[in-house]
């Protein structure tokens, strides 16, 4: 759907963020590159669900910048994001697909083979007919996820997919994450569950009240984090 031109890596320089009059996120530095998985952890309000929907585009910056390799044109139609809780149309599992791919400028006579082979890529074709909306949590995940890919981005945007989801639920979102990035998509990802990080991460973006404290391979940061935030996060303690 795409050319092959890569929009990475994405470079984040003094990204910040205002509302209320209360600062949320300051001055962040850093750069995804390609290939890894990157996941976002940090407290609750540390700032990474923030600093993903800036990432996307959904929120504009009121400082720093966010810039796609070369400033391509149409790197916003290269990434795609699967929020916490999926935003489900009053349609069939079948039609959400297809009506992101009609967004995404798919032609129209390409867009239901497209949303069927993404139902398929990951054992979901006996919901293509089914009401999104009654679907359980975890079949509404996993079509978001589908629908996600089925727009072939490069980045995957993930925010805390699996937070409301049982076990079995949770493993069946990870594995397809697990696909995505086998596939070649960067996945971004945002979790609070160390145990998550730990059978996903490359490396990690630590958050902590609005700052980055850390851009740290995943093995270094599980076992020798830099910050006694990190340590004590990785402890279980609460920061405060």
């Amino acid at each position: 759907m795409h050319g092959t031109l890569s929009i990475l890596p994405l470079s984040v320089s003094g990204l910040g963020f205002s509302a209320g009059g209360k600062r949320l996120l300051h001055g962040l530095d850093f750069e995804l590159a390609a290939g890894n998985r990157t996941l976002i952890m940090g407290p609750n309000g540390a700032g990474k669900s923030l600093t993903l929907r800036l990432c996307h585009g959904l929120l504009q910056p009121t400082e720093g910048r966010i810039d796609w390799r070369g400033g391509l044109p149409d790197a916003d139609k290269r990434h795609a994001m699967v929020f916490q809780r999926p935003v489900l149309l009053r349609r069939t599992a079948l039609d959400n697909l297809t009506h992101a791919l009609a967004l995404a400028g798919l032609p129209r006579g390409e867009r239901e083979g497209r949303a069927r082979q993404a139902l398929s890529r990951f054992g979901l074709d006996a919901l293509a007919d089914r009401p999104a909306r009654v679907l359980s949590g975890g079949e509404q995940q996993r079509l978001a996820i589908a629908r996600a890919w089925a727009r072939n981005p490069q980045v995957l945007f993930l925010d805390e997919p699996t937070s409301a989801l049982d076990p079995a639920a949770t493993k069946s979102i990870e594995t397809m994450v697990a696909a995505c990035h086998a596939e070649g998509m960067k996945i971004v990802m945002t979790t609070h569950d160390l145990g998550q990080a730990r059978r996903l991460a490359d490396e990690v973006l630590f958050l902590h009240h609005g700052r980055l404290l850390e851009q740290t391979p995943a093995e270094e940061f599980f076992h020798k984090p830099r910050t006694p935030e990190a340590r004590a996060f990785i402890r279980g303690e609460l920061l405060w």
